[in-house]
């Protein structure tokens, strides 16, 4: 009889010890298959990307640009030491573009307002020059900063409608310039029932992309919309509802 129960005993603690060990595994996997997995990090697509000082602000520095700023009552604004008419489109123009991507004054004031004037005062000259306006369009967009971002669209706008022509000479460029766009579409203001202040601005970046792509469509001939299309799916056709 003793060594029955002597028996049972090594039996049962046999079956504890075997418990024990099945239970502190079972933790262990479970503790492992369980654990937090961190995400992967954000792809930054909407980040801002800083532009470095290009070749705007050297020229300035230099004194190579025609221009001066002027102080009156009703604020800033550029004074022109030539006649608008005269200069050398090929050169000052793709210039004065690159200087899309400043934010400091003087530099933002003389780029914008240079680019308005010469725009409205190109003329025929500024259809040849538009191959060398598509890089300085696609940098000052790749900053994917706020005020960079609609004042070049702003200035897009306007470039399309400075002369006849630019629109259709644009089409073949949608793929460099348009990518942003895409991305940027459906970025809007969302303030339910208050009031945006600043709508008079157009500082909304997703309504003057659709604004500008509207432009696009009805100054750039028959193939615009496909192309527009092709780079944004989601656009619809202000010329066919």
């Amino acid at each position: 009889a003793p060594s029955k129960t002597a028996s049972l005993t090594a039996a049962n603690c046999r079956w504890q010890k075997q418990q024990h060990l099945l239970t502190e595994k079972f933790s262990i996997s479970s503790a492992t298959h369980f654990s937090i997995v961190p995400g992967p990090p954000a792809a930054g697509a909407f980040r801002e990307c800083p532009a470095k000082p290009g070749r705007f602000r050297k020229s300035y520095q230099r004194g190579e640009l025609p221009i001066a700023v002027k102080h009156d009552n009703s604020g800033n604004s550029i004074a022109w030491k030539v006649d608008i008419e005269t200069l050398d489109y090929h050169h000052f123009l793709p210039l004065f573009f690159d200087g899309l991507t400043e934010t400091a004054f003087p530099y933002e004031l003389f780029a914008r307002q240079g680019i308005r004037d010469m725009l409205d005062h190109g003329g025929h000259k500024i259809l040849t020059v538009i191959p060398q306006l598509i890089i300085p369009i696609r940098n000052a967009l790749n900053t994917r900063n706020h005020q960079v971002m609609c004042t070049t669209m702003k200035i897009m706008q306007h470039l399309v409608m400075s002369a006849e022509g630019v629109g259709e000479t644009l089409v073949p460029y949608y793929r460099q310039i348009l990518v942003v766009f895409n991305l940027f579409k459906n970025k809007r203001k969302n303030l339910g029932d208050g009031i945006d202040y600043g709508q008079w601005k157009k500082e909304d970046i997703g309504e003057l992309i659709d604004e500008t792509l509207q432009i696009f469509e009805r100054c750039g001939g028959q193939y615009a919309y496909a192309n527009i299309k092709y780079m944004i799916p989601t656009y619809q056709s202000c010329l066919k509802n």
